[in-house]
């Protein structure tokens, strides 16, 4: 007599969790994690790991070449600007600008409109048409165009460049964070912790907030790239980080009129925010599919 079909062994708790540890180690985009690590690290590092004094002038060093070319020396291994000062070492300053306005833009930007996204999808009626016309109205106003008019009204800064971010990318936030809201208030939980008697506030904090954390959470991250063009822009028109303090759209600004005998100027603070946003992007995307089970690859 035959022996039946052997049934498969199920794999265990331990090893599910093995699997996805790998598969999440596998997929992660190490290149782009590492470009953040380092700006991050330049940021924190600031004069500590910069060659030079990021503001020193010295004329006679005026538009030295990157060490590779004919003239290069490895003291100013990416050359220098018109007043001879060392552009890895602006940089490097340049990078604690972008991570300071980001990590403030975002968290101020996102806190404003996740507070009005969930109360519009929760209350609904007048209060949700009321966000909702108000977050219209701004987005009908070219982003650019309401940040010159901010920045022309106040002293140009930090601290302004930082108001006019948060001022135009709050709807964002709200607009996507509303829709999850009318859905998440639908569902048993929420309807079984408002027959409890938990107020609003607690449904938000307890129920509301956890279940869009992860949306949250994508969207700081692929906001990153935005702020840090955005900023670049204003500086770079002169209505955001203003000299002595350096920014890489302030290089960029500083660089333009000499890009056809002195490239480096502005091609190194250029390539300087395009692997910053790149590499925040794919770290986004990656989170995204990651954090979102219907995305998730198997």
């Amino acid at each position: 007599m035959s022996a039946g079909p052997t049934t498969a062994a199920q794999p265990s708790a331990v090893e599910l969790r093995a699997g996805g540890m790998r598969r999440l180690l596998f997929g992660a985009p190490w290149i782009p994690l590492t470009v953040l690590a380092l700006v991050l690290i330049a940021a924190a590092g600031g004069d500590t790991l910069s060659p030079q004094d990021p503001s020193g002038l010295d004329l006679s060093a005026a538009f030295h070449p990157p060490f590779w070319q004919t003239g290069g020396s490895t003291e100013h291994l990416l050359g220098t600007d018109n007043l001879g000062r060392d552009v890895l070492s602006r940089i490097i300053a340049g990078a604690r600008v972008s991570v300071i306005v980001s990590f403030y833009a975002i968290i101020l930007s996102g806190t404003l409109g996740t507070l009005l996204g969930i109360v519009a999808g929760y209350f609904g009626g007048w209060v949700d048409a009321t966000i909702v016309r108000i977050a219209e109205i701004k987005m009908s106003i070219p982003s650019l165009a309401l940040a010159l008019i901010l920045s022309v009204s106040l002293d140009p800064g930090l601290t302004t460049v930082v108001i006019v971010i948060v001022f135009t990318y709050w709807t964002w936030y709200a607009r996507i964070l509303r829709s999850e809201v009318l859905s998440l208030k639908e569902r048993d939980y929420v309807a079984f912790a408002k027959v409890a008697g938990c107020g609003a506030p607690t449904i938000f904090l307890r129920h509301l907030l956890p279940n869009i954390f992860n949306t949250l959470l994508v969207l700081a991250t692929l906001q990153i790239g935005q702020v840090i063009i955005f900023e670049a822009s204003l500086s770079f028109l002169g209505l955001g980080i203003q000299s002595p303090d350096v920014s890489w759209g302030l290089m960029l600004a500083d660089a333009r009129q000499y890009i056809t005998y002195a490239w480096w100027g502005i091609t190194m603070p250029g390539i300087a925010i395009l692997l910053t946003c790149l590499s925040a992007n794919l770290v986004g995307d990656w989170l995204r599919d990651l954090l979102d089970p219907q995305r998730r690859q198997l």
